[in-house]
């Protein structure tokens, strides 16, 4: 059997530049190169890794007692998992009314908060609260106002809170955070709020974890100058009553993403260093996901490294989709290879980015294997991937291989979203089929799916490029009354459209422009498409100016409890494709979750 090609870069990110030829070539010469290039990215990109393929777990036990136990461990989270309840086996656990053994239940209830099954845990404390042969402590109530205070039901957490008072217990840190969590996750902020100032002015004192609780609660309130505050009050060290500690510092950069202030996220970056506060691989994943030109996330790429500092998962996928929104496929390849050589393992939205970056250009094979690596690193395609494949298939203009892969995707018990219904518009729009561009929109409406804002200026576009003016001041007018206030981006493309002085007058008076001229073609003379905003071409590698820069969309910044990352989810958790250059997909791209709590 011939030995695949294995393409294997052994590179620093920012010096990638495969598309820069010094080397004058005939037109021949380089068509030649260019389908060379694209044969080695087929045949040997994404070569299997060893760390990826499945191992058997072999596992070492002290003694024969220790290897029951253990096994015996394994057997009840197993079958707490398949019952979905903790209390069922629990009792069934129980021999003729013995109690059970301490070690298990406190064992069981760490595992479950190790899962962060906060439901599980409230049920299980819950059930012991009745139990005659378990002494529920003071410790027991602490964590289980913690778990409601997780789940945000803030009206079980005041109940635990006051049996509490009843019974005689001091004011705790751990129950006054709890409430103020459980408010704050109930969408209760003025109440978490208030919570926190009782605590500032009478007590219990705020601990790191609550500072750290109520930024995170003001941030996704978009309380924004209460959080800059309260975190001004901890940078003053005579008036601070603890030093702000690493992930507050995280919250407060991610907040001034959130609220567009670069320059600031940057200073506090610098004070980080100056106070002494560790720098770690999620301030600067934080600082990459604020850049959109991929010359700037490569440089602080480059400067996480030389700190010392290992790439996660994640500063690979932020590198990975600045190279892929610059249409620098190679380079996003090379990085993601690199990270498989680092022995990290890509996540779904790694491959999703990277299949994203071919879909792009329309790199169809180049795709497609990204798409069966997927499978084959255990990392099955979701919708997002699927929507994926389709755009490659759109942005080659290949409308047959795109229907081919649409009911190959419904075929895989998958359903079609507003997103992927989307895409399919576009590409019938692009080669200007407007009678399957309406068939696909129809389709969508009988199968319940309402258009989204983007759907109607494409559709607006494609008959305007028709010379059917009046077909496309229809979808504008419908755009409108779905409850969407066109943007910009619609209003110019309208303003374009219009080619007579009538036509002109009728764009004008739809904007609300009376006192536009109607000799002018549109705002300032400027003529906008969807393709022509689509089809713009960023890759210059020799201009270090503002052509490389895309920008984000309004994505939903929604912040979980988990690991110190930037991970790759937003709220619809999937990437808006059928933009073009996708400038909506990136905002919920880089959520920072910040707070472990």
């Amino acid at each position: 059997m011939p030995q695949t090609l294995f393409l294997k870069p052994f590179i620093s990110p920012s010096s990638i530049n495969f598309s820069q030829q010094n080397v004058p070539v005939s037109p021949l010469d380089a068509n030649l190169k260019v389908h060379r290039r694209v044969g080695v990215i087929c045949m040997g990109m994404l070569a299997p890794r060893k760390f990826m393929q499945k191992r058997r777990k072999v596992e070492l036990f002290k003694d024969a007692a220790d290897e029951a136990e253990k096994k015996n461990w394994r057997r009840l989270m197993n079958q707490i998992e398949e019952v979905g309840s903790a209390v069922a086996v629990l009792r069934s656990e129980r021999t003729r009314g013995q109690p059970l053994p301490k070690d298990l239940v406190l064992g069981t209830l760490v595992r479950l908060k190790q899962l962060k099954k906060w439901n599980v845990v409230s049920e299980v404390l819950e059930w012991l609260r009745i139990q005659s042969w378990w002494d529920f402590n003071e410790m027991d109530f602490l964590m289980l106002i913690t778990a409601y205070g997780k789940q945000g039901d803030f009206n079980k957490a005041e109940k635990v809170l006051s049996f509490m008072n009843k019974k005689g217990y001091a004011p705790s840190v751990v129950s006054h955070t709890a409430l103020m969590e459980a408010y704050g996750r109930g969408g209760r902020y003025n109440n978490a709020e208030a919570i926190f100032r009782r605590m500032q002015s009478s007590g219990p004192r705020p601990s790191a974890l609550t500072y750290q609780i109520i930024l995170k609660l003001f941030v996704e309130a978009n309380k924004f100058k209460e959080a800059e505050e309260v975190f001004m009050t901890l940078l003053d060290e005579e008036k601070s009553p603890l030093k702000p500690d690493q992930k507050m510092f995280h919250m407060m950069i991610y907040m001034y993403k959130k609220a567009g202030g670069y320059e600031k996220a940057r200073k506090l970056f610098a004070l980080m260093a100056e106070r002494g506060v560790q720098q770690s691989t999620v301030t600067y994943n934080s600082l990459m996901s604020f850049e959109t030109n991929y010359k700037e996330v490569s440089k602080i790429y480059d400067q996480m490294q030389r700190a010392g500092l290992q790439p996660d998962v994640v500063s690979y996928a932020l590198l990975i989709n600045a190279y892929g929104k610059a249409r620098r496929e190679e380079e996003a390849l090379a990085v993601f290879e690199e990270m498989l050589d680092a022995g990290v393992r890509p996540t779904h939205k790694a491959y999703n980015i990277l299949l994203d970056a071919f879909a792009i250009s329309g790199m169809v094979d180049q795709a497609r294997t990204v798409f069966k690596c997927m499978r084959r690193d255990r990392c099955s395609p979701d919708i997002c991937s699927y929507t994926t494949m389709l755009s490659a298939y759109v942005n080659a203009s290949d409308m047959e291989g795109a229907e081919k892969f649409f009911r190959r995707l419904k075929q895989d018990g998958f359903v079609p979203n507003v997103i992927t219904y989307g895409t399919l518009i576009k590409g019938y729009a692009k080669v200007n089929n407007l009678e399957k561009m309406m068939e696909i929109y129809d389709k969508m409406r009988v199968d319940g799916i309402k258009p989204n804002q983007t759907i109607f200026t494409t559709i607006m576009d494609a008959y305007g490029k028709n010379k059917d003016f009046d077909s496309a001041v229809v979808w504008y007018k419908e755009m409108e009354s779905c409850g969407f206030a066109p943007d910009q981006k619609a209003k110019n493309i309208l303003l374009s459209l219009a080619k007579t002085a009538d036509e002109r007058n009728e764009a004008n008076e739809l904007l609300g422009n009376f006192n536009h001229p109607n000799n002018e073609p549109g705002i300032n003379g400027l003529s906008m498409s969807v393709d022509e905003e689509d089809d713009d071409d960023d890759d210059d590698d020799d201009e270090d100016g503002d052509d490389n820069i895309y920008r984000d969309g309004d994505g939903d910044d929604n912040e979980d409890d988990a690991e110190e990352t930037i991970a790759c989810s937003g709220k619809e958790d999937e990437l808006i494709f059928f933009n073009g250059d996708h400038q909506r997909s990136q905002e919920g791209l880089h959520t920072l979750q910040t707070v472990d709590l």
